[in-house]
């Protein structure tokens, strides 16, 4: 199957964007002092359901962008 040049290049940007967000997100969530993400240290329920989240979403945009940059790759040797 081959895909069109502005659908390669959003899927690509899609799996940048997605390690983008996430990772910040990450960030926040370990940096926490709202007490929703640990309690007396410990993680609670409502940080181990957010790490997972964006663990899943880490595998989908890389897996997202490496089909757009596989695609844009081949586009780009393609006349």
């Amino acid at each position: 199957m081959k895909l069109s040049r502005p659908l390669s290049w959003f899927l690509l940007a899609f799996g940048v964007w997605s390690w983008v967000i996430w990772i910040t997100f990450v960030n926040n969530l370990i940096n926490d002092g709202s007490g929703l993400a640990f309690d007396d240290g410990r993680p609670t329920a409502y940080f181990w359901v957010h790490l997972t989240l964006a663990i899943v979403s880490f595998v989908l945009g890389t897996v997202v962008g490496g089909v757009g940059l596989r695609s844009v790759r081949t586009l780009r040797h393609t006349p």
